[in-house]
């Protein structure tokens, strides 16, 4: 065992009780019985020479999101089906898990990026404690008949409804309304943020309510390669947004703090206390964000036949290293900020 770690440090190796790296990434924490579970991609064998995409989505738990203990794969990889969406080298990404109190069921959905073509595709598994065991309940859906990137899923807490915000791939950000089991979408949505091409695109939308208001933060799409975030709020969950800007003030890089929002947190036992839940999928790279804006401007552009301008490889892929960045919002009025901390401690907030 080793010693526990008492804060958070952003940016820094994040090791479990057992002083193993977590991977859970691009995931998020989910409450329950007032144990915090922390669930996410399990990358631990995506290295550069490996054809390993994920093994998995491994959950940890803590009571002071400081402190975790692994608890293993809560979704095994299908490591004997090359077709199924769970299979190692399909790529699978960003689980969401919600309860829905109506079946009393936790649902999960992942993104599933099919190999060699742009298709992006949704897996919908349930289980009946957070841990499972989850069953299959949809494979390979297309939401609305779209293919369907980075998302958030939203349960309202005061009539149970749910909502699904996507990235309609290199097109618009969509809020689609959950049927009532939330393994499928009803028909009803909403469209957002329209951009032509990546990098202006947004995804990796990230949910949070606070005082009335509803906001979404979202990344441009420079695969990887970090960019800077922005907020939007509205009065409802289907709009219309207000953009606001980047929250980073302090980033001169304008990398989002080379990080990646996935999620925002709001603590349950805090008066006001949201996380910002990132990912430095790249801990080695250390540029600004103008180089990756500039090569996906060139290589999406209308103007570029066929997309030959070369994708940029501005530096080695290594997500079995991945680190987090984990901050806490500071509010002016409405306007949510990050603030840089080389290390904080939820329990500074009352």
């Amino acid at each position: 065992m080793t010693e526990q770690q008492r804060t958070i440090r952003p940016g820094q190796p994040w090791l479990d009780t057992d002083g193993k790296r977590i991977q859970a990434h691009g995931g998020s924490i989910i409450t329950v019985d007032g144990v915090f579970y922390w669930y996410g991609e399990n990358k631990e064998a995506t290295t550069p020479d490996s054809d390993t995409w994920h093994l998995g989505v491994r959950c940890y738990s803590s009571t002071d999101l400081c402190t975790w203990q692994d608890l293993g794969c809560i979704i095994e990889p299908d490591r004997d089906d090359p077709d199924s969406p769970l299979h190692p080298q399909q790529y699978a990404d960003r689980p969401h898990i919600v309860y829905n109190e109506r079946t009393r069921r936790f649902v999960c959905w992942i993104k599933v990026m099919t190999k060699g073509s742009m298709m992006q595709r949704s897996t919908v598994l349930s289980a009946p404690s957070i841990l499972g065991p989850y069953r299959v309940e949809r494979t390979w859906l297309r939401p609305l008949g779209m293919d369907a990137g980075d998302f958030d899923l939203v349960v309202d807490p005061h009539d149970g409804k749910a909502y699904y915000y996507f990235e309609r791939v290199h097109s618009e950000l969509i809020c689609a309304d959950l049927t009532d089991d939330y393994t499928d979408v009803t028909g009803y949505y909403s469209t957002h943020f329209p951009n032509g091409q990546p990098p202006f695109v947004r995804e990796a939308p990230s949910y949070f309510y606070r005082r009335g208001l509803h906001y979404l933060v979202t990344s441009g799409t420079t695969g990887y390669y970090p960019n800077p975030s922005e907020v939007a709020c509205a009065r409802s969950y289907h709009g219309p947004w207000q953009v606001l800007g980047d929250p980073h003030p302090d980033d001169a890089s304008r990398t989002s703090y080379h990080s990646q929002i996935s999620s925002v947190f709001r603590h349950p036992f805090k008066k006001d206390l949201y996380i910002a839940l990132g990912d430095r999928w790249l801990p080695q790279y250390t540029a600004d964000s103008s180089a990756a804006v500039e090569a996906f401007t060139r290589h999406f552009s209308p103007e570029t036949p066929d997309h030959a301008a070369p994708m940029p490889e501005l530096t080695e892929i290594n997500t079995s290293i991945a680190d987090y960045v984990w901050l806490p919002f500071r509010f002016d009025r409405d306007r949510p900020y990050l603030d840089w901390s080389d290390e904080w401690s939820p329990d500074s907030y009352a």
